[in-house]
């Protein structure tokens, strides 16, 4: 293996930071931004919308009665602290802002590390006059650059509400990516594949999000010892707008300085490629006897993960229907886009095809992902050893492909059995209404089929109409836009099940459609170079 012909301590582990920075934030000039832009706008849309929904005095200190006894809808959100637009803003939004901050950060620092370790491309890199530590040190400035933006957008965005609590919420989601940028930083040196140090730091995150919900649905004041022990528990104590804790700050500065600490001395303890942990060799015959075997051990994991969290946010959901009426209450304006998003058949059926649906958007960014697994396979140049044997491309790509979509379908039926767990009835129904999801998820997963099989350069972009079609189902009802804009995303002509009634043209219309982008991106595929 190649190792880098510095001497350690001297200046010269960080040469080439600067260079090698300018790169990742090129390549990432799409990636980045719209996971910004996405994750800005969803923040930034609340004040006008919580302002229309809970206008006055009376109907906030309603809203805030009703958070406090209801431990299913703290768990989703956390307690509210104060009544101001500001404090329910950061109570609305900042959890999942901060989620989507660390979700993005430790995509990008495990792509320009881990990722092109194992893609041969650090080592042609290293080759240069480039310091141990560059990698690394430019991987984790990207990540910080794009919390930087997101943190100046939400404060600026914010600032009308109060600059300090646009100051605190701003850092406190930037604190919150920045600690599993550096998290993920760890991880990269400890595995051998990007896969897995994706998949074991997005574990973490998802146990943070368990562990808060978990101390939140206990107490009602953030001081469930559950809830510190989660850097999002600790955006939420924070307390924007409401006489912010400017010293909760302390934490997560401590975990990003321990975490880089710890990332910066294992980076230089190890040869290029290499990791702490070995990866255990797999069988060469048996299981993996077949190319649709292989992409199952590939992909298993994600699944097993994706799997849990569907059940588990269905149980919640369900959970949370029974208290959804007395949530509402009069408010007009809750009970609007609660139909807005869920249809007009009646609140408890509205708020049900309301969670389904966003259930459903989060399904379209786990086809997209198992997608690009099989692109990610491909550059990589592991997909070359298998299409040397007698396995065609088809049977290859085939093999991914029924994971990504099946496992989409398998999701969706996770769900609604968790929402049948939670509510405690009308199993049929809300199964019903969560497989119908399912033609608008492929949509998505066609089109990244698509982009995979005919220009595999820009497949990337297919995050880019996830991203899309996640904000336009998200803040769009909300923000009652215009019905061409809600109608852009193949969600918007769905059926909005339990309730209203089912609408098979619209299905089938988009089954054809995905059928046809599926089809299009393999004959392209077949057709192509590969590439690495």
């Amino acid at each position: 293996m190649t190792t880098f012909a510095v001497r350690p301590g001297s200046s010269r582990q960080l040469a080439g930071t600067g260079t090698l920075l300018r790169f990742a934030l090129r390549r990432d000039r799409l990636m980045i931004p719209v996971w910004v832009g996405v994750n800005a706008l969803m923040v930034l849309s609340m004040p006008n919308t919580l302002e229309g929904l809970y206008g006055t005095p009376a109907e906030r200190a309603d809203l805030i009665r009703q958070v406090a006894t209801n431990s299913s809808l703290r768990a989703m959100t956390g307690p509210v602290f104060d009544d101001s637009i500001g404090a329910l803003t950061a109570w609305r939004a900042g959890v999942y802002a901060g989620a989507l901050a660390a979700a993005m950060s430790l995509l990008v620092v495990v792509r320009h590390t881990r990722d092109e370790e194992e893609s041969g491309r650090q080592e042609l890199v290293a080759s240069g006059m480039v310091g141990r530590r560059a990698s690394l040190t430019s991987a984790l400035l990207a990540a910080a650059v794009a919390n930087a933006v997101l943190a100046l957008l939400v404060t600026a965005g914010l600032a009308g509400q109060g600059a300090g609590g646009a100051l605190a919420l701003g850092l406190g989601i930037a604190g919150a990516g920045m600690v599993f940028a550096t998290m993920a930083a760890i991880v990269a040196q400890l595995t051998e594949s990007a896969r897995l140090a994706r998949g074991l730091t997005a574990a973490v995150l998802g146990t943070a999000f368990v562990l808060r919900a978990a101390g939140d649905s206990a107490r009602d004041d953030g001081s469930s010892p559950l809830t510190w022990l989660s850097p999002l528990g600790w955006l939420e104590n924070l307390r924007p707008y409401a006489d912010a804790r400017w010293w909760v700050l302390a934490p997560f500065a401590g975990a990003i300085l321990l975490q880089g600490a710890v990332a910066y001395g294992l980076a230089g303890r190890r040869d290029i490629g290499m990791s702490f942990l070995p990866t255990r060799p797999g069988p060469a015959t048996g299981r993996l006897g077949s190319a649709g075997a292989l992409a199952w051990r590939l992909q298993r994991g994600g699944v097993l993960g994706w799997s849990i969290g569907f059940l588990l946010a269905g149980v919640v959901y369900g959970g949370m229907t029974e208290g959804v009426a007395g949530l509402v209450g009069d408010n007009a304006g809750a009970r609007r886009i609660i139909e807005r998003m869920g249809g007009q058949s009646g609140l408890t059926d509205a708020f049900l095809a309301s969670m389904v649906g966003m259930l459903g958007l989060v399904a379209a960014l786990y086809i997209v992902a198992s997608v690009l697994r099989l692109h990610g396979e491909e550059t990589s140049g592991r997909a070359e050893p298998v299409l040397a044997n007698a396995v065609g491309r088809l049977r290859w790509a085939a093999g991914h492909l029924a994971i990504a979509f099946g496992g989409s379908a398998l999701l969706m039926l996770l769900a609604g059995l968790g929402f049948a767990v939670g509510y405690g009835r009308e199993i049929g129904p809300i199964l019903g209404a969560c497989l119908v999801q399912l033609p608008a998820i492929w949509v998505i997963g066609g089109l990244a089929v698509l982009l995979m099989g005919v220009l595999p350069r820009a497949a990337a972009a297919a995050w880019g109409v996830a991203g899309a079609v996640l904000l336009i189902g998200w803040v769009g009802p909300a923000l009652d836009m215009p019905r061409v804009v809600l109608d852009l995303s193949p969600f918007g002509h769905l059926p909005k099940l339990p309730g209203g009634e089912m609408a098979w043209g619209p299905v089938l219309v988009l089954l054809g459609m995905a059928v046809v982008l599926v089809a299009a991106g393999l004959a392209g595929l077949r057709r192509r170079d590969m590439t690495t």
